[in-house]
C-alpha cells in the first residue's frame, strides 16, 4: 500500500489562492510519484482528523501568516505528526524579515541596510519626522514591505520622498510592522535548496525579469508578465556565489528539507540576501518548479525525497 500524505493548503492569509494552487499541484505530483495524496485546508476538522487517522506525514504549503510563521508547524509538532519542511523555531525566525536579515548579516552575508518599525511608533513619534530621519539614514531608492508576509503583497519601490507615505499605507495593510530597506539595483534571482543525506544542494539559479520592473504579486502569478532564465545569465563565479549564499542562509537559519532564497546581484557581482521562503510556491509560474526543470532531477523525485526525509525523523523535532 502506498504511503498517505496530507498536503495542507489554503488558510486565511492574503496568499490563500496561491497556496491552494500550490497544494493541488504538489498533490498531483505526489500521486504521480506513487503516494496517496489529499489536500486539506486549515480548519477546525484538520487536527482531529489527523489525530484519528494519521498519515505518513503532512506537507504544509500554507503561505504567509500561520503557514510560514511557525504556527502550523507548532500545531503539527504538538500532535506528533511528521511533516515536510522546517520546524517551528526555524520558521519563526525566518518569517520575520528583520530578524532573519540580522542573523544573516551577523554571519557575514550581505543584507541591505534596513529599519523595521511598528505602526504605533509612527503614530507616537510622528510619521513626518521619523520618515525624514529614516530616509536621511538610508537614502533613496528604498523598498517598503511588510516585515512578515510573502508573495510581494504590499511591497513598493520608493524613489522619491513624495512616494513614501502611500507605500507605507500599502505595507501596513498587510501587517503591523513595516520594513524600510535600501533598494539594491541589479539582477533579481532565486535559489532553491533541497537537502539529502549528503547535505544541502542548490538548484540552478533562476533569473527574474518582470515586465513592470517590479516582481510584485501580479508579476509572480500572472502568466506572461515575467520572463525567467534558468540558469541565470550571470558568470559562473556569481552563480556559485548565489548558490553558496542560499545554502549558508538555509543553514544559519536552521532550515530543513527545502527553502528558496530571494537574492539580488548588483553590478559589482555582490550577492545580496532579500528574504527566504520556508514553504515555497509550487504553482505553474513559481520559481522552484522552474529550477527543478532545469536540474538533472524532476519534481516527483524531489517531492518523494522530501517525504522520505520527513517520515524518517522524530515527529516532534523542531
Amino acid at each position: 500500500m502506498s504511503a498517505r500524505v496530507v498536503v495542507i493548503a489554503g488558510g486565511l492569509s492574503p496568499e490563500r489562492d496561491v497556496s491552494i494552487r500550490s497544494g493541488r499541484r504538489v498533490a498531483e505530483d505526489l500521486r504521480d510519484a506513487g503516494f496517496e495524496a489529499e489536500v486539506r485546508d486549515v480548519d477546525a476538522t484538520l487536527l482531529p482528523d489527523l489525530i484519528a487517522d494519521p498519515p505518513a506525514c503532512a506537507f504544509p504549503l500554507v503561505h504567509g501568516v500561520a503557514g510560514e510563521d511557525g504556527s502550523l508547524q507548532e500545531a503539527l509538532q504538538s500532535i506528533g505528526l511528521a511533516f515536510v519542511g522546517s520546524g517551528a523555531h526555524a520558521c519563526r525566525r525566518s518569517f520575520d524579515k528583520a530578524i532573519a536579515g540580522a542573523l544573516l548579516a551577523d554571519a557575514g552575508i550581505a543584507v541591505p541596510e534596513s529599519i523595521a518599525l511598528p505602526q504605533s511608533m509612527f503614530r507616537d513619534l510622528g510619521a513626518p519626522v521619523l520618515l525624514a530621519a529614516i530616509t536621511d539614514q538610508l537614502g533613496f531608492p528604498l523598498v517598503v514591505k511588510p516585515n512578515r508576509g510573502g508573495s510581494a503583497l504590499g511591497v513598493s519601490v520608493v524613489r522619491e520622498a513624495e512616494e513614501l507615505p502611500a507605500a507605507m499605507v500599502a505595507a501596513f495593510a498587510y501587517g503591523e510592522v513595516v520594513l524600510i530597506q535600501r533598494f539594491i539595483e541589479g539582477t533579481e534571482v532565486a535559489v532553491a535548496i533541497t537537502e539529502n543525506d549528503d547535505g544541502c544542494h542548490a538548484m540552478p539559479v533562476v533569473e527574474i525579469v518582470a515586465d513592470s520592473g517590479l516582481y510584485d504579486y501580479s508579476a509572480r502569478y500572472t502568466a506572461g508578465t515575467t520572463e525567467f532564465f534558468t540558469p541565470a545569465r550571470l558568470t559562473d563565479e556569481v552563480l556559485a556565489a548565489a548558490a553558496a549564499t542560499a545554502i549558508q542562509a538555509h543553514g544559519v537559519l536552521g532550515l530543513r528539507d527545502w527553502s528558496r532564497s530571494d537574492l539580488m546581484v548588483d553590478e559589482a557581482g555582490t550577492v545580496w540576501f532579500l528574504e527566504v521562503n520556508v514553504a515555497p510556491g509550487m504553482t505553474e509560474t513559481s520559481l522552484v518548479p522552474q529550477a527543478i526543470a532545469a536540474s538533472p532531477t524532476d519534481v516527483t523525485s524531489v517531492l518523494a525525497d522530501l517525504v522520505a526525509r520527513a517520515t524518517s525523523r522524530t515527529p516532534r523535532e523542531s
